[in-house]
């Protein structure tokens, strides 16, 4: 995995509201556009149990 820019989210319709993510070897970084100083850092296997959780309804009890 090498070094990448940010990118972001194909569903952003080039809006400033959306999910950015990069690669910075060995972590994967996730960050909101419009809120460049905070951004979330894990590895791949850790992003990707993450997102499997989040799909699956595991979080939705923290939904208002």
């Amino acid at each position: 995995m090498t070094d990448s820019a940010w990118q972001k989210s194909s569903y952003s319709s080039g809006s400033d509201d959306c999910v950015e993510v990069r690669t910075v070897h060995p972590h994967v970084e996730l960050r909101e556009s419009d809120a460049r100083g905070a951004v979330v850092r894990a590895t791949p296997t850790t992003l990707a149990t993450f997102l499997l959780a989040a799909k699956a309804g595991e979080f939705d009890h923290h939904t208002p």
